[in-house]
């Protein structure tokens, strides 16, 4: 059976993070979500591997390469526009002539619902949905089911639509069928595979598979947070890197390669720091994701944010932490944990103070004592 992992999307709300880099290239515990999916696919044994790439497609194709790293066989296919999942699958009907899987490229799952999906099919002949319970059950698809029938499926439903806190898990099993079923669907604007699944359920059965192990959505910057210090969660503290003996580092830390740790520095739990990056004396992180190549200068002081790429940290600057109203796409998000957001290249000066839920574009200079609060444009400089 071949897995046919759909990783072309943008990921829109993740900007700036995802204006350089797709969305499943994005890393949790110091790897791209594709990097665990992929794992997932080869633990449950599957060796060919169907890529949907698309935007910023180089950067998946350079680090996955031909799978070999995972044990896999991986062929790519180009979806040119973005139009919705159920176009992402339709573009892998070439490479397709007996029942395969499907599965998102940005969603962290384990191998046993992989495994549990494909041994449904093979037991029951029929198309297969894993499921899973989300609180914010708004963002996704979705499900009520029949016994483990599913009966309905409604995408992103308002509270009143539908009385279920099942939603779809993004694991499918399908026959080759199933792309006549897309040709045939019809929609407004991107065609998502869920409205497939809709019109399908009048004529075919559709199988739901609980998936009861761990599964994290990345949408929103924050869910970046919730991923990497679940995915941390357990893990000793490190010994590896260059860390002075007057450091501390916690456990549920994860540290990359060529990592420096000055003099009495402290690395709290739920923070991973990507490779070649150097963290100042008197330095504290906590709750955070620092990319690699990024420079964190003395005494500053960064809580539950997300730092990119080559991003420069001067002295004594604070990233608050703590609780926001964050507008994403004109949705009002409350009460969410964010210190911030620090795109690629930015350059903090010192004695910054970055208030709760902002945001720094790409490239953007901030200069010393500056006081940010809301959005920084790409490029932008602030005294």
């Amino acid at each position: 059976m071949k897995a046919v992992i759909l990783a072309a999307g943008e990921g829109r709300r993740l900007s700036p993070l995802t204006n350089v880099r797709p969305k499943p290239m994005l890393p949790v515990a110091n790897k791209p979500i594709l990097a665990d999916v992929i794992e997932a696919v080869a633990a449950a044994g599957l060796e060919e591997v169907l890529l949907v790439v698309g935007y910023k497609s180089d950067r998946i194709q350079q680090y996955v390469g031909d799978g070999d790293d995972w044990g896999v066989d991986v062929e790519y296919v180009h979806q040119e526009k973005q139009l919705g999942t159920g176009d992402a699958v339709l573009e892998a009907e070439p490479y397709i002539d007996d029942k395969f899987l499907v599965l998102n490229g940005d969603r962290v799952i384990d191998s046993t619902v992989l495994e549990d999906v494909i041994d449904r099919r093979r037991e029951t002949g029929e198309a297969v949905m894993a499921v899973t319970r989300a609180e914010e059950r708004s963002l996704y698809g979705v499900v009520e089911l029949d016994g483990d029938r599913v009966t309905r499926i409604v995408e992103k439903p308002q509270p009143q639509e539908i009385d279920s806190d099942l939603i779809n898990a993004g694991v499918y099993a399908f026959d080759p069928d199933i792309f006549a079923w897309i040709r045939d669907t019809t929609v407004h604007g991107e065609l998502a595979l869920t409205d497939v699944l809709s019109r399908y359920l009048e004529a075919e059965p559709i199988q739901a598979v609980p998936d009861t192990q761990s599964w994290f959505d990345v949408t929103r910057p924050w869910d970046l947070l919730t991923v990497n210090a679940a995915l941390l969660e357990g893990e000793p503290a490190p010994n590896s890197g260059a860390v002075d003996p007057s450091a501390h580092v916690s456990s549920a830390v994860k540290l990359g390669s060529d990592v420096t740790v000055y003099p009495n520095a402290t690395l709290l739990s739920g923070t991973a720091i990507g490779d070649n990056v150097s963290i100042g004396p008197n330095a504290t992180i906590s709750n955070s994701l620092v990319m690699a190549d990024a420079t964190v200068e003395a005494g500053a002081v960064i809580r539950d944010a997300v730092i990119a790429e080559n991003v420069t940290i001067g002295p004594n600057t604070t990233v608050v932490g703590g609780r926001a109203e964050i507008v994403l796409q004109e949705t009002v998000h409350r009460n969410v944990t964010l210190g911030g957001v620090l795109g690629d290249n930015a350059q903090i000066g010192g004695d910054v103070t970055v208030l709760p839920g902002s945001f720094v574009g790409n490239g953007a200079t901030v200069k010393d004592g500056a006081r940010i609060e809301g959005r920084i444009e790409p490029n932008g400089t602030v005294q």
